[in-house]
């Protein structure tokens, strides 16, 4: 009988794991490496500044696109902005080569600008430069909007790895409508950003375009991760961890 039993096939259903912890363990992962896990005891204000990177993470952030809106309001010299501002990337992403140090973000960085100024040099027209920020805005409103409205919200689904519950989470009511207005909310910044910057894209003027897109970006980031922190933080507080 036991030999019998050694000789029987595995469960396929029970060996793969599910799409939601695919996709949670994905999300969890990015978090942690951002510094965003909630099993750790941190405080908001480390939280956030890890999750902007530090002082290098800000500079990457800001930099290149603050160069372009400076020369090209300047100067209007397109081909000028445009290269200052991804050789800027590009220096950040060789620094941390050069001191060993995890690229993705300045890379990722790097690779953005220089398909958006790519794009810019073949229209000539300046505002262009910001038209891939507006598909990854989309993209990422798009997918928090979606996750929450169909009951899956990927705030959920990354604590939940990160917590080690699966998806457990989604059995208590509090929890879940928690995770729907985190989502929710991380969904409309992405669309203000849309709704605010669009028009001045379609109007040209790219000066604001590029002000407000600053604007817009860690100034806004950052108090939306502080919110997010404590809301999960009061989930899972340290006496039930």
């Amino acid at each position: 009988m036991s030999d019998r039993a050694d000789l029987t096939p595995p469960d396929p259903e029970r060996e793969q794991p599910a799409p939601s912890d695919i996709l949670g363990a994905a999300l969890g992962g990015a978090a942690r490496r951002a510094g965003l896990d909630p099993a750790e005891n941190k405080g908001t204000g480390h939280v956030v500044w890890a999750a902007m990177g530090g002082w290098r993470g800000i500079l990457e952030s800001v930099l290149p696109s603050l160069a372009f809106v400076v020369l090209f309001t300047v100067t209007q010299h397109l081909v000028l902005s445009l290269g200052v501002s991804v050789g800027i990337a590009a220096i950040f992403t060789a620094v941390r080569l050069l001191q060993r140090q995890a690229v993705g973000a300045a890379l990722g960085g790097l690779i953005a600008a220089a398909a958006a100024a790519a794009l810019a040099l073949w229209t000539g027209r300046a505002e262009d430069n910001f038209l891939w920020g507006f598909v990854t805005n989309g993209l990422y409103g798009s997918a928090f909007l979606i996750s929450a409205l169909v009951g899956w919200p990927l705030i959920g689904l990354a604590v939940g790895f990160l917590m080690g519950e699966g998806v457990a989470w989604r059995g208590d009511r509090r929890k879940r409508r928690v995770f729907f207005w985190l989502s929710i909310a991380w969904a409309a910044l992405f669309a203000a950003r849309l709704l605010v910057q669009l028009p001045l894209y379609f109007a040209g003027d790219v000066t604001a375009l590029g002000t407000l897109k600053l604007v817009m970006g860690l100034p806004l980031f950052a108090p939306l991760v502080a919110v997010t922190w404590l809301a999960v933080r009061a989930l899972y507080p340290p006496s039930s961890r």
